[in-house]
């Protein structure tokens, strides 16, 4: 429950999250005084939040007007009959909606209820450093028993939301959205606004799952390729290229099906806490415009968005406005947010979010009426990694001997890409090469060059002289990382003990979906689609450059910056106050990794120059260099790390530490 200074009750008529709390609890505790699916299945509908539409005349409810109460404590929670612990913020997994406006003081008192030491990260906030949460950055946490007092002006607005940032909290349910509305009315039009929160649950204990991984790296993986695949492939490009490819994954202990370190097998996917089986519901009248606020909760998950049959328009991006762009699908990573409008005719959809690696899904229904369902799309095939993935991606690139033939692996296109013209027969769905008389060649000779670069050097015959190193140097900045930009050549250091692999060739990926779309004719939302609505307040160029390689070593689960785990990392990096810089990720692994910076935001550098976007959260690809614009505005001390949970807890964390203005505080 959600009191104002007067104990006036907030949570009722918020939002579609919030609106239910009551019927909520009712549920969790009539479901676990029967204990059986049956029961689950009889009150879901309480628990769905679908109101009549004379209720849902404001969904999200007003903001908050004076102080807001939220307690973080222990709840037993049911999901599909089973009974689980979980902790969770006001006893609602996720927790109520936190509404706010642009302009306002937020006044956000804070009970820790636990056993431990709790936190709440106002994930994505411009806020004073002692207000952000997260114990042993900016604040030492809130003991149990005792309450902590947010006090921070409100400087924006847009869908962001909250989480714990102690221990596995957040993996265990201490997660809420957070809503906050503009000063000024918003620049496009909606008649009905429904939160979409994603997240993952599981039964077991967030220290187990990491403790599976550091045993067994591909733990929870139950989709790896089998003999039956062998022979398939055998059958289509022959026994001795399959033989030689599948041996280049093995030399370079890499796996082609690995999307996800947690998976299906464990998770089960949930849609504003809800599983597929209870079906979320947001009802409309038909002619309505609906924005739909999709938040990616998930501990360790990405998921891939669509409602089949209805076409989205994304308005905004980590809650700051974008130009609008009609898309049929996007993927969203741990961290992000993105708000689309659609408009529904008089008929239910399905809204479909799988998980990247296709190993499970979540599901709701948007419908005018109560009751009503849409056919759930079937699974889609799992994706497979690619030769760009691995950091094998030759474009521009004279192989010379290295066996690359005519023109080397030019032309290629990952998957989710529209394939080549000058390469007919070849199909790069999911990353297979099937029709190809080279994949014995280059797939050979691009381990080989790998295993070159690992050893540090370069692969023998191979001509670099097209190939212009984007690193920066004594003459000047290495440049951002943009669509059709040159590729970045890594050099010979491969990190150390904590990485396992180097991607050889790094790139600039922001114009693809990544892997996995299958639909030829389906419009995937890319990184280089997004623009912002107005032009970005500082535009001087980056005068700095700061390179920051993302690495890891999958068989002893061990995720880092630089190769080098938090613990390991003995002093922050330094950004000076006022400055313009340049970020560059360099994605050494083959995962893809959200990466969340606290405090200030990234510019995308994705083409859009003037108009490029803001995030606080990037997604970087696979071997991709991806490079951000920053203003260092805030002083103190941040946090950077990988949003993907277990990274973080596992190493991918870093501190920031943006220096005071001349005379200002020490």
């Amino acid at each position: 429950m959600i009191l104002d200074e007067n104990d006036t009750d907030l949570s009722h008529g918020q939002s579609e999250i919030g609106k239910k709390d009551v019927g909520r609890r009712t549920f969790l505790h009539g479901a676990a005084a029967f204990g059986t699916l049956a029961a689950f299945r009889a009150m879901a509908p309480t628990y769905a939040w679908a109101q009549p539409h004379d209720a849902m005349a404001t969904p999200l409810g007003q903001p908050a007007a004076g102080p807001i109460n939220l307690s973080i404590g222990d709840l037993p929670l049911m999901i599909n009959g089973r009974r689980g612990g979980a902790q969770a913020i006001n006893g609602s997994v996720p927790g109520p909606l936190i509404r706010l406006r642009e302009g306002q003081e937020a006044i956000i008192r804070v009970t820790n209820r636990l056993g431990e030491i709790a936190s709440i990260h106002w994930h994505g906030m411009i806020l004073p450093p002692d207000m952000d949460g997260v114990p042993g950055v900016s604040f030492g946490g809130i003991k149990p028993g005792e309450t902590f007092t947010y006090r921070f002006p409100v400087r924006q607005s847009g869908t962001y939301w909250c989480h714990s940032h102690s221990g596995g909290q957040e993996l265990l349910g201490v997660y809420a959205p957070l809503i906050i509305d503009p000063a000024q009315p918003d620049p496009f039009s909606y008649d009905r606004d429904y939160v979409i929160m994603l997240s993952d649950w599981s039964f077991e204990a967030p220290e187990k799952i990491i403790g599976k991984l550091k045993k067994q790296a591909g733990y929870y993986n139950f989709q790896k390729r089998t003999l039956g695949d062998f022979v398939r492939d055998a059958s289509n490009s022959g026994f001795s290229s399959t033989l030689k490819e599948r041996l280049s994954w093995s030399k370079m202990r890499m796996d082609p099906t690995d999307f996800a370190d947690v998976t299906g097998y464990t998770y089960t996917y949930l849609m504003n806490g809800l599983p597929p089986e209870a079906n979320w519901t947001g009802l409309f009248r038909a002619g309505e415009r609906i924005r739909l606020r999709f938040i990616a909760a998930g501990a360790m998950t990405y998921f891939d968005v669509r409602i089949p049959g209805l076409k989205m328009t994304l308005v905004q991006a980590d809650g700051q406005n974008v130009r609008p762009v009609d898309v049929d699908e996007f993927r969203i990573g741990a961290g992000e947010t993105y708000d689309v409008i659609v408009e529904p005719e008089d008929r239910a959809y399905t809204v479909m979010a799988e998980a990247m690696d296709r190993s499970g899904f979540t599901r709701g229904t948007l419908a005018p009426r109560v009751g009503m369902e849409a056919p759930v799309p079937p699974r889609r095939k799992r994706p497979l990694r690619t030769m760009a993935d691995m950091g094998m991606d030759m474009q521009g690139m004279d192989m010379g001997s290295a066996a690359a033939p005519t023109g080397g692996m030019g032309g290629m296109a990952a998957s989710g890409t529209a394939k080549p013209a000058s390469m007919p027969g070849m199909d790069m769905a999911g990353g297979n090469m099937q029709g190809m008389d080279m994949v014995d060649t280059t797939r050979a000779a691009a381990s080989d060059a790998r295993a070159a670069v690992i050893a540090g050097g370069m692969p023998p015959g191979m001509d670099m002289g097209s190939m212009k190193p984007t690193v920066a140097s004594a003459g000047g900045l290495g440049g951002p990382a943009v669509p059709g930009g040159p590729p970045f050549v890594h050099g010979p250091d491969t990190h150390g003990v904590g990485n396992s692999s180097v991607a050889m060739v790094a790139r600039s990926r922001v114009n693809e979906a990544g892997s996995g779309f299958d639909e030829p004719d389906a419009r995937v939302l890319t990184y280089a689609d997004l623009r912002s609505l107005a032009p970005q307040p500082d535009q001087r160029p980056p005068a700095r450059e700061i390179e920051l390689h993302i690495t890891g070593n999958m068989e002893r689960y061990i995720w880092s910056f630089d190769g080098k785990k938090y613990s390991e990392a003995k002093t922050p990096i330094a950004f000076q106050y006022g400055e313009r810089l340049r970020l560059v990720f360099v994605n050494d692994t083959m995962m893809e990794h959200p990466i969340h910076l606290h405090g200030m935001w990234m510019e995308l550098e994705n083409g859009g120059g003037p108009i490029q976007p803001r995030k606080h959260t990037v997604s970087v690809k696979p071997a991709e260099r991806l490079t951000v614009a920053i203003t260092a505005d805030a002083p103190g001390r941040w946090a950077m790390h990988c949003h993907l949970l277990l990274h973080m807890e596992a190493g991918m964390f870093r501190v920031v530490e943006v220096s005071h203005p001349a005379g200002g505080a020490s």
